[in-house]
Parts: C-alpha cells; sequence; structure tokens
C-alpha cells in the first residue's frame, strides 16, 4: 500500500472517529514508522508500505479511533523541547506546564546564604551572590521539589536547566517514579526519587540550610468537571482532586508546616477560575501570590 493511499483510508478513520487532528496524526504515525520526517512522506505519495507495517500501523489508528492519546501510542510525548517516555500510570505532560520552567527561570534569590550540611550527601556547598537568579550558574544552595512528578518531565527539566540544583522528584505512584527514572536516566538527569504522599516524604531531609522551591502540578480537575474523551484515557487519580478541584493543594500547603524549612516559592498549576480559592488557601499557609500566568500560579513566603 502506498503512502497516499494509507494516509487517505488512516485520515478518514480517525475523522469519522471526531478526531480533529486526524491527518497530523496519521502523518506523525507514519513518521515514526518509517523513520522518515513528514516532509518526505508528502513528498513521496507513491512509496510503498510493507504489508507487515501496515497492520502496525493500522492497530495504532485503531487506537487513536477510540481517542487514545497520540502520546501513548507513540510512548513518548514531548516537554520542553525533550522527549519523555509516557504510560497510562502517567500524565501527558502538557504545554502550559512548560510555563512553570519559564517562572522559575527568572526568580530572584532574596536571601542567598551559605549552604553547610547536605541532603544524602548530594548538595553541594557554595555561596550565591545577592541577587543572582535561579538560571544562572550560581543555583547549587537551591533544592527543588516535584510533587506529583508522574513522567517526571518537569522534574527533570528543573535539574536539566538548573544543573547544580538538587532536585527531588515525590509521587505517591511507584509505577511512576520507575517512568521518571527511566526518563532521567535517558536524558542523563540526576535526580531524587521519593515515594509519598505529596510532601510526606521530604519531612525528613535536613533542609534547613537550602532555598526550597516546589513545583506542583497536582490533580485539579473538579470531580463533576467534563474532560475531553482523550483525557479518559488517563490515570483518574491524576487528574481529578475533589468537589472543587483543590483538595491535593489544600493538603499539600498544609504538609509545608511540617518541613524542616518552609519553601522560599510554591509554584502550582490549576485552571484559572480556581486561581482565587487557591491564592486564598496559600494565604492561609503564609504564602502571597506573586504572578499569575495562563495555568501556573507564583506564591513567595510571606516575610521571605
Amino acid at each position: 500500500m502506498t503512502i497516499q493511499t494509507w494516509l487517505a483510508q488512516a485520515t478518514a478513520t480517525l475523522e469519522s472517529a471526531g478526531i480533529s487532528t486526524s491527518r497530523l496524526d496519521c502523518l506523525v504515525l507514519l513518521s515514526d514508522s518509517l523513520e522518515k520526517d513528514k516532509a518526505w512522506l508528502l513528498s513521496h505519495p507513491e512509496y510503498e508500505i510493507q504489508g507487515s507495517e501496515v497492520k502496525i500501523l493500522n492497530n495504532k489508528v485503531a487506537q487513536r479511533a477510540k481517542h487514545v492519546p497520540l502520546a501513548y501510542i507513540r510512548g513518548h510525548a514531548e516537554f520542553y523541547g525533550r522527549e519523555f517516555a509516557v504510560n497510562t500510570h502517567t500524565l501527558v505532560p502538557r504545554p502550559e506546564t512548560e510555563t512553570i520552567i519559564d517562572l522559575i527561570k527568572a526568580l530572584p534569590l532574596r536571601h542567598p546564604e551559605l549552604v553547610s550540611g547536605s541532603m544524602r550527601g548530594d548538595i553541594r556547598s557554595s555561596e550565591v551572590p545577592h541577587g543572582s537568579r535561579l538560571g544562572g550558574r550560581d543555583d547549587s544552595e537551591i533544592v527543588i521539589a516535584d510533587i506529583g512528578t508522574g513522567s517526571g518531565a518537569i522534574a527533570i527539566t528543573a535539574k536539566l536547566e538548573f544543573p547544580n540544583a538538587q532536585v527531588i522528584a515525590t509521587d505517591i505512584d511507584q509505577n511512576c517514579l520507575e517512568t521518571a527514572q527511566v526518563n532521567a536516566q535517558a536524558l542523563g538527569a540526576d535526580i531524587i526519587p521519593l515515594q509519598g504522599d505529596l510532601l510526606q516524604p521530604v519531612f525528613d531531609l535536613k533542609l534547613d540550610t537550602c532555598n526550597l522551591i516546589l513545583l506542583c502540578n497536582l490533580p485539579y480537575v473538579p470531580d463533576n468537571f467534563h474532560i475531553n474523551r482523550a483525557a479518559t484515557h488517563e490515570p483518574h487519580h491524576a487528574l481529578f482532586g475533589g468537589p472543587d478541584g483543590l483538595d491535593l493543594y489544600r493538603k499539600l500547603f498544609t504538609q509545608t508546616a511540617n518541613l524542616s524549612r518552609p519553601p522560599h516559592y510554591i509554584l502550582t498549576e490549576a485552571l484559572p477560575t480556581q486561581h482565587k480559592a487557591l491564592a486564598e488557601i496559600a494565604k492561609a499557609a503564609g504564602y502571597t501570590l506573586e504572578k499569575t500566568d495562563d495555568f501556573i500560579q507564583l506564591f513567595t513566603l510571606e516575610n521571605n
């Protein structure tokens, strides 16, 4: 079967299933299969696809027709310009979440100090000049904790963007942590995976002399919220956050009181309609809203 014929048939199948990106999805699957870019595929419409390959491709199209996310079918998704393995244990990384990385790059370190001591022997001692920013060279006193890491996309990206910072990745699901470790190895990122409920794995770590930053893309979809069909294939517990979607954020901000030193900054992701309520939750825990960018909110410790 030629590329032209297969593309026409596969696109029609997805269109009839209500997939709005039907042709693009077919091109992506074909590009993966033949290891050719889209420009090559479109310029070689008469190229013959092997019968065995057609069968594999048709199976993938059948999955997509059931609105299985394309990332699950491919086994990977892009985040901040890098490829991450994903599976049905993890959420598919969303483009809007990349704003978290952009925001922490611009964070001013208002109280830089000399680090003494270590966490698991990993934190390196270094004096950070006053007024330096996280995206610069002097980020070695920073500890970044990605809470509810899933595939590890946020934690690993943070480590690769700020290589001198220590990065912790927590998740209650061991399957997610295993996926995160696979991604960390593949991308050469040295992160510290810890299993437990939100901040619980961090309680016993010695963070007294560190500037702790929490990155939190927790489940925030309200229980009665209508999600698209593709999202129904993602893990329910990683999407829904209670009646108003903020149950886990309430728990997280309550847990900050149990840390050896409160985080300087907490970045969260939630629906814009939830931002006012989330800011009130943060305020009750001693955090002030400093900035909002699309889905992301940046909270600063009061009197920081």
